[in-house]
């Protein structure tokens, strides 16, 4: 019980002050893989060209957070994507590289014990970045909660101690990647954990004496390279909140470096501003939570996800859309996964009870994949003359958004008519309503994926409740 709900370390549960910034300080970056008319797969990418960018500009300081950094590709079944891009591969050199050119840069790369499977299959990469002089800090995930307390409470009484330093290789098969790898006994007990540092986050100076942050959904695996994300680009107050949230989780993961955090930034006045801040773990859920029950007949709720099962959020879509609230949802239909066939659990089952309990009024459709997944997480809540935006690193579910997993996400105000806003709605629009003149079908109805099956629905209830999911 304490490990259910014992408090979350330092650097977590951040709620920044809101602090203005400027447009032109500000920029939406969007991954998108489509089909045209002829059953061509379109792959658009922005954010990892981005992400290399700041890395290139970066003089000081480089801060890194990411869930996966890997090349592990997934099975090779028939719906594995139909291409790949080395965006592990890509980011090794170009950190490399960036290091080789200015050899006292300090770069600090956080990331999950996913990426070495527990210290079963040693990681090329990071041993690459270590070599080169890069800070390299797996996250101390036995300081997070327990969101699966069924097997973690026997993990911890009666496997940890026996299992504790036993590293390499074993016999047992290896759930991310059909190479010759083998996993270890206690790689596989420490998986069931179910728990991560989900985040996914670049901070650094941009050359000029300033911070620029980039928080976003995307991971730089080879495996993920084809999903279709989002991503914030900001400077400011707001990028000094990220760059503290993760010195914090590198000190409670063993870091024992000494940086100084830089000097207050300095914002340019502008009249052409956005309200911004960082939410992360379960001051995402009070975001989300809080835009949602503010809404009043008229207004709109767009919210486009990979995961949505927490029944807080459920129940405040259905509440909002008996007030008259335009709700839809464009939801990934959970059935692809790294060349795997999935159930669509959650999002099947959550999408069917949103469907009967408001009596159709939220509207729901369907991302179509190709083997890759629809792995945005964004809310958008469109009032009369303003536009709340919640995006970042985060699905909507239990392990996401009530303080389990590190996760890091934007919380952002602006005015309905600016070029930001419109940029968000047209992204959301723009997928829901498919591009006829291009040829591009982006989403397909609701009755394409519905599944009203009893069994799945309380599974996918039971597997919420208990914490034995990888959702």
């Amino acid at each position: 019980m304490w490990h259910s709900y014992k408090p979350m370390p330092p650097g977590t549960n951040v709620a920044s002050a809101w602090a203005e910034v400027p447009l032109s300080d500000l920029k939406l970056l969007t991954d998108v893989t489509v089909t045209d008319g002829r059953g061509q797969v379109i792959i658009r990418q922005q954010i990892f060209d981005e992400v290399f960018r700041i890395i290139d500009t970066a003089q000081k300081f480089i801060v890194l957070d990411w869930f996966l950094f890997n090349g592990h590709r997934g099975s090779a079944g028939d719906d594995a994507p139909a291409a790949h891009r080395a965006l592990s591969n890509e980011l090794r050199e170009r950190l490399l590289a960036r290091r080789a050119a200015l050899p006292e840069l300090r770069v600090l790369f956080i990331t999950d014990p996913i990426n070495d499977i527990y210290g079963s299959v040693p990681s090329a990469d990071l041993d690459a970045l270590r070599a080169a002089g890069v800070d390299i800090v797996l996250t101390d995930l036995d300081r997070l909660r327990d969101s699966n307390p069924i097997y973690s409470a026997l993990w911890r009484l009666a496997i940890k101690w026996w299992t504790e330093g036993a590293q390499g290789a074993g016999s047992l098969p290896n759930p991310l990647d059909t190479g010759p790898a083998k996993l270890s006994l206690n790689a596989w007990l420490r998986l069931l954990n179910f728990k991560a540092n989900h985040r996914k986050l670049i901070v650094a100076d941009n050359g000029a004496g300033r911070l620029v942050a980039l928080v976003t959904s995307a991971n730089p695996h080879d495996a993920s390279s084809a999903h279709s994300n989002i991503g914030l680009e900001f400077s400011g107050a707001t990028a000094e909140a990220a760059l503290a949230s993760e010195l914090e989780v590198a000190r409670f993961s063993g870091w024992t470096g000494d940086w100084q955090l830089p000097s207050a930034t300095v914002t340019e006045e502008s009249t052409n501003v956005a309200r911004l801040r960082l939410v992360s773990e379960s001051a995402i859920k009070d975001s989300l939570l809080s835009a949602i029950r503010t809404t009043e007949a008229g207004e709109s709720i767009l919210i486009a996800i990979f995961y949505l099962s927490d029944r807080d959020t459920v129940d405040q879509l259905i509440d909002a859309a008996a007030r008259g609230v335009h709700v839809r949802l464009m939801l990934d239909p959970n059935k692809d996964a790294f060349g795997r066939i999935k159930d669509g659990v959650p999002n099947r089952p959550v999408a069917a009870e949103l469907r009967r309990r408001s009596g159709a009024r939220i509207e729901i459709r369907w991302y179509r994949t190709h083997g890759e997944q629809f792995h945005t997480k964004l809310a958008l809540v469109q009032r009369a003359d303003s536009l709340f935006a919640l995006l970042g690193s985060a699905n909507f579910t239990r392990r996401n958004i009530d303080g389990y997993n590190l996760e890091t996400n934007v919380a952002l105000e602006t005015g309905l008519a600016t070029p930001l806003a419109q940029q968000l709605i047209d992204y959301f629009e723009t997928l829901w309503q498919n591009d006829p003149v291009a040829l591009r079908e982006f989403t397909t109805d609701f009755p394409t994926y519905e599944d009203q099956s009893f069994t799945r629905y309380w599974r996918y209830r039971l597997m919420e409740a208990t914490g034995l999911s990888t959702f």
